[in-house]
């Protein structure tokens, strides 16, 4: 009497766990991509409806009227020669940090609102564009320098490339309006993530490449996001100047 071998199915299992593997993969993938921003536009949209649900209930008192002249020396003070304040500033609550303002760039669409947080921890930049702790504040003498994601997490900055010199970018405050206009186009100019000095007061290119104006008192922005839509160590960085600041309604 003959005895068939036993059958081996460790390769049918193998293959099953291998298929199962990939399948877990992919599944990761696409939350990363598509999960994560469906999740972030969600808290996005939260954090900037309570935000201006906590400005409209503010007094109505309406602040100075204030002329910005770019270039201006003079610390950060109104044309007047006050302090600078934005005065009665609503803080969020959001991923451990705080969100104070609201990103707005026409050349996004009308419906473009994110919420800026206080540090760019990848917590922050979860929910919304993040604020360079240590560079200025919105209005402010310096460099109000903000960060986000090209993909992932909302996506805030996936289009900065398409953005042109002379684009505007609007900062709304609890009783300002912000609004500055590029110097630089979102992909003219690319550097490392370890050259900060796109960070400083005010940037100036080691290699004489594009930077914003050099002239003292200048109230200056930069945004910064992935040079890639993938991971990449390279950041595209565009620098633009305050143009406008003005009672926010």
């Amino acid at each position: 009497m003959s005895h068939r071998p036993p059958r081996r199915r460790w390769p049918r299992r193998a293959g099953i766990v291998i298929a199962l593997v990939g399948l877990g993969l992919i599944g990761y993938g696409a939350w990363q991509y598509w999960g994560t921003t469906w999740v972030s536009r969600a808290e996005q949209d939260r954090i900037v409806e309570e935000l201006e649900r906590s400005w409209a209930a503010l007094p109505s008192e309406p602040p100075r009227s204030t002329v910005v002249e770019p270039g201006t020396p003079g610390g950060d003070k109104d044309v007047d020669g006050r302090a600078h304040e934005d005065g009665d500033e609503v803080a969020v609550q959001a991923s451990g940090t705080t969100a104070e303002a609201i990103l707005r760039i026409p050349a996004f669409g009308s419906s473009y609102a994110m919420p800026i947080l206080e540090g760019t921890t990848s917590e922050a930049l979860a929910v919304g564009v993040g604020h360079f702790s240590d560079s200025a504040r919105p209005g402010e003498v310096g460099n109000y320098a903000l960060a986000g994601h090209r993909v992932t997490h909302g996506e805030p900055f996936r289009d900065l490339p398409d953005l042109q010199a002379g684009d505007q970018v609007v900062i709304d405050t609890a009783r300002w309006r912000y609004t500055y206009v590029l110097d630089t186009a979102g992909d003219g100019l690319e550097v490392a993530f370890t050259e900060t000095w796109v960070l400083d007061a005010v940037p100036r290119n080691p290699r004489g490449g594009p930077q914003p104006s050099q002239a003292p008192g200048q109230r200056l922005i930069t945004l910064t996001t992935c040079a890639e839509l993938f991971h990449t160590d390279e950041r595209l960085v565009a620098f633009g100047h305050l143009v406008d600041r003005s009672p926010r309604g």
